[in-house]
């Protein structure tokens, strides 16, 4: 009952309830109406029956109404009837009337005009449209798509406080019923960033349409001059534009999806390739085909004498952590830790094997296609594009136009030979199905997809994927670093970075004898003090309250950090 006041203040203050309800006590008037004139018509008919010398016609006004009701609403109990065919007629007209206007119209009218607004008041006001005063550092979201969706979840796992907001009531309280913390209003309304705390913000975080992105920023803009604000562009022209109206950070999803798939590239060598980077820490990946590696344990290999650390291995799309007793295979990927001159000297000793002069295959020719094309180009690696619009062709001499489902097409952009294969489609569904087509015509190349949404992702494995990227882990991660401030590129989807600093119940404490690996799955591959980072530092290194720790693991791995250490 507490909620009673609010909810028919939100009713009141609604031209729409007030429609609703004024709509609703014009049919209550005319219903009574309707009783009142039966009742008269009534007693008129009982006194010219009475005339016709019919006995005990006399009825009071209560009773006139009271045969009224159960007429109309069709009970009949019988204890007052007419004798005339006049009242029998007139009997026959308040049942009919009854039926329509309260069997049929009755429940529709307060159902439509009084029950539906009144469940709509309470979902109302479960939803907030305000965040309360206190709220401060926390990180504001517009609208609840596949990337936001996945920021949410790094956001939660990092205990960083968000906001949804959102401008459709019913989206709200579905998102709401979904256990996503959602606030209702308008994105072009100043008021709105102002209700939500945008002063207070860490961050705003826009995925919408460019143009609608231009006003979120202009606005928020207005009302917060220091918050900062990043928004996803579609084109340097929406970069450009974004810029101008305020944004700090403008994120091109799809160029930066073209750039970590040409990285994620190993075909053709068994250099490593640069796929994350976190302050001085490089994260990188080593195809280990045709190399004096394949066959040997990681301990008789002794890549850690080269100074790297192995942090893991990729067999076929699927992620381990490395152990001393691990098996490098002909399809094994290392995973790779270190600085730029570690991964150099790792490079020296291997430059030598898995040459491949063959291009590599990209199917998609459209955006993400084309900037990995360019970007494989810049490492020395050729690539052919296989593109089904010839609209979407932008350099004749490297494409091949037609059906990427066709054996013929394939085989023109030579399948056979290609040492990596990349599939560039926003469709997860044709992303699938090639990635199958494409393991089963080369069995040796390197395939890396790309998926859009991150429930896709485990299916493409399976399908065969070495790799997979997502687009909404993408955006996620870019923005958990921008958030961060910290200088980091997308891994591998299934793989991430963590910043965290040593927490008391370290303290003291060896690296090997700290458990973190036993207990997270996580690597320490960096540790930070007094402003340098020690990378791959001695199992026997002690760690000290306060310091920084670089950990690569999986995509839960800050929430299993956080959980296991305090």
């Amino acid at each position: 009952m507490k909620f009673l006041p609010a909810q028919l203040a939100y009713i009141l203050r609604h031209k729409q309830a007030q429609r609703n309800i004024k709509a609703l006590l014009r049919y209550v008037a005319a219903l009574i109406v309707l009783i009142l004139i039966y009742t008269v018509i009534f007693h008129v008919i009982m006194e010219y029956e009475e005339r016709l010398g019919h006995p005990d016609r006399e009825h009071s006004w209560l009773a006139g109404a009271y045969w009224t009701l159960t007429v109309m609403t069709t009970l009949g109990f019988g204890d007052i009837t007419f004798e005339s065919d006049l009242g029998k007629a007139f009997s026959m007209v308040v049942m009919i009337s009854g039926v329509v206007f309260l069997l049929t119209l009755l429940p529709f009218t307060f159902i439509q005009f009084f029950y539906a607004p009144w469940m709509e008041a309470q979902a109302a006001l479960r939803t907030p449209r305000r965040l309360p005063e206190s709220a401060a550092g926390h990180v504001l979201l517009t609208g609840y798509d596949p990337v936001s969706a996945a920021l949410v979840k790094r956001l939660e796992a990092a205990e960083r406080p968000y906001a949804v907001v959102v401008p459709d009531l019913k989206e709200a309280q579905d998102l709401s019923d979904q256990g996503v913390k959602v606030v209702i209003g308008q994105w072009d309304d100043p008021a709105t960033y102002e209700a939500v705390g945008a002063g207070r913000a860490a961050m705003l975080f826009t995925t919408q349409p460019d143009a609608v992105n231009t006003n979120i920023t202009f606005t928020a803009r207005s009302v917060a001059p220091e918050l900062l604000i990043a928004a996803t562009a579609s084109s340097e022209q929406a970069e450009e534009i974004l810029t101008r109206a305020g944004a700090d950070q403008v994120i091109r999803l799809s160029e930066l999806m073209a750039q970590a798939l040409a990285r994620s590239t190993t075909g053709g060598d068994a250099l490593s390739h640069v796929v994350a980077e976190v302050d001085d820490v490089l994260i990188a990946e080593a195809g280990a085909a045709r190399t004096p590696l394949v066959g040997k344990t990681l301990r008789e290999n002794r890549i850690r004498d080269l100074g790297v650390s192995v942090i893991g291995v990729w067999e076929r799309g699927t992620f381990a952590l490395a152990t001393p007793d691990t098996v490098i295979g002909d399809h094994t990927i290392l995973v790779l830790a270190g600085s730029r001159e570690q991964l150099d000297s790792y490079d020296e000793h291997f430059a030598i094997y898995n040459a491949s002069s063959a291009p590599a295959l990209i199917l998609g020719g459209g955006r993400v296609g084309t900037a990995a094309a360019l970007a494989l180009r810049e490492r020395g690696m050729d690539a052919r594009i296989v593109e089904n619009d010839p609209g979407h062709v932008r350099d004749p001499e490297r494409t091949i136009i037609g059906d990427a489902a066709s054996l013929d097409v394939l085989e023109a952009a030579g399948i056979r030979t290609a040492p990596a294969v990349l599939i560039t489609t926003h469709d997860d569904n044709l992303n699938t199905y090639l990635t199958i087509y494409c393991r089963s015509l080369r069995p040796e190349a390197q395939i890396i997809t790309r998926s859009t949404h991150e429930r896709n992702v485990a299916t493409l494995h399976r399908a065969g994927a070495d790799h997979v990227m997502s687009y909404a882990s993408m955006g996620a991660w870019t923005v958990m670093s921008i958030l961060n401030r910290t200088r980091m590129l997308a891994m591998a989807e299934g793989l991430d970075v963590v910043r965290a600093e040593v927490p008391p119940s370290l303290d003291g404490k060896t690296i090997i004898d700290s458990g973190v690996r036993e207990k997270t799955g996580c690597t320490i591959v960096a540790v930070r003090a007094s402003g340098q980072a020690a990378i791959n530092p001695p199992p026997t290194r002690k760690l000290a309250k306060g310091e920084g720790l670089v950990l690569v693991g999986g995509m839960d791995a800050e929430a299993r950090f956080r959980a296991a250490f305090k």
